[in-house]
């Protein structure tokens, strides 16, 4: 299992791991009637009346009776690691020692799961049940396993989670909803999660965030909310996030942003905005983020863009296409202070004024003259 968090622009936490059934037992051929099986079989009658005689192979595999169902994915005792992707699977496994660490349940016909389905499981730290059907969890599921840290529930059929279902999960690291169906975020759920660092909603269709919804979880580092259906994000939504250092809100609706969207997370380094409606961004909205290393604004119908001064240390990585950009002198001086290094592409190209539309902006906002250097008093000539 690949370590499950890593913080870099775009990273997954863990990829379901394909293994192979364990192999069905090999079938013999049986000559002697076993002590209280009745009626005897056909190829131990033969072999009762042909005694001394070896009959051909191909006639032994036609006398055989077919096999029955073999069940898929049997536990094996003392394991420590349990994985099934058996497509015809549909009742969660039983029979799982208590030496389990991992289990891996995806791809399958899971559809329901008991309260008691991981009882006697102490030890188990990850759970993986992606791509199943799951439409609905018990409240009690995960109190039998109190040391879990990694819960993946990604391309399932959730549309809620019981208040409760989290109550038990004091060290949860990481947690996956992405793919489901979720369109209200319950404080609830995460009360009881200080050590979760990494939270994945993405392509859900959760509509707003409350304010201080996440506000319990001072160790979470990576927060998805991509792909679900805000269009707006409230004053206080990321309050509690001071550890916050990834957030991706692409392809949202948001049309706005607070002023003060992103002061409770000064510690974030990659923010992906990308694929949105934004028009105008406040003044001073990235003010608070010093140590901001990722900054991606493509797509959105932006013209104007205000950013701090950096401090000491690599440019800024940023990503501006896509927008209908007015090449005027503050725009232009502040991508030459700030992002020295932004790339000249076909898709980053001035919408306004007119004598400069169509053209490059990183090209621009690198030219030695733009018609916008000081003139000799030190004052800075208007934009024609």
């Amino acid at each position: 299992m690949p370590a499950p968090c890593e913080l870099a622009p775009k990273a997954a936490i863990s990829q379901p791991a394909r293994e192979a059934k364990p192999p069905t037992p090999p079938r013999g051929v049986t000559a002697t009637e076993e002590p209280g099986r009745s009626p005897r079989s056909l190829a131990g009658r033969l072999g009762s009346t042909m005694r001394g005689r070896i009959l051909p192979p191909l006639l032994l595999l036609l006398l055989l009776p077919p096999p029955g169902p073999a069940a898929p994915c049997s536990p094996q005792p003392n394991a420590t690691r349990f994985v099934c992707t058996e497509p015809t699977l549909s009742t969660f496994p039983t029979g799982l020692p208590p030496t389990t660490l991992a289990i891996s349940v995806e791809f399958t016909a899971l559809a329901t799961l008991l309260p008691t389905a991981l009882a006697g499981l102490p030890r188990l730290q990850e759970l993986h049940l992606s791509s199943n059907r799951l439409t609905t969890l018990p409240e009690t599921l995960l109190r039998p396993v109190p040391t879990l840290r990694v819960l993946d529930l990604t391309e399932n059929l959730l549309a809620d989670l019981p208040a409760g279902i989290f109550t038990s999960t004091g060290h949860l690291q990481h947690l996956v909803l992405r793919g489901n169906r979720l369109r209200v975020l319950r404080p609830a759920w995460f009360r009881h999660l200080p050590r979760l660092q990494w939270l994945d909603l993405a392509a859900n269709a959760v509509a707003e965030v409350p304010p201080e919804v996440f506000a319990p979880l001072r160790s979470l580092r990576s927060l998805d909310l991509s792909g679900n259906r805000l269009a707006s994000l409230a004053p206080g939504a990321l309050a509690g996030l001071r550890a916050l250092e990834r957030l991706d809100l692409e392809g949202n609706g948001l049309g706005t942003l607070p002023p003060a969207a992103f002061a409770p997370a000064p510690a974030l380094r990659f923010l992906f905005l990308q694929d949105n409606a934004l028009q105008v961004l406040p003044a001073g909205i990235f003010l608070p983020l010093r140590h901001l290393r990722v900054l991606d604004l493509a797509r959105n119908r932006l013209r104007a863009l205000e950013l701090p001064p950096r401090p000491p240390g690599p440019a800024l990585d940023l990503d501006i296409s896509g927008n209908p950009w007015a090449c005027e002198c503050p725009l232009l001086a502040t991508l030459r202070r700030v992002a020295p290094r932004l790339g000249a592409t076909r898709d980053t190209l001035c919408a306004s004024p007119a004598h400069r539309r169509g053209q490059e902006v990183a090209a621009l906002s690198r030219a030695g003259d733009t018609g916008c250097e000081p003139k000799g008093d030190g004052q800075r000539p208007p934009d024609p």
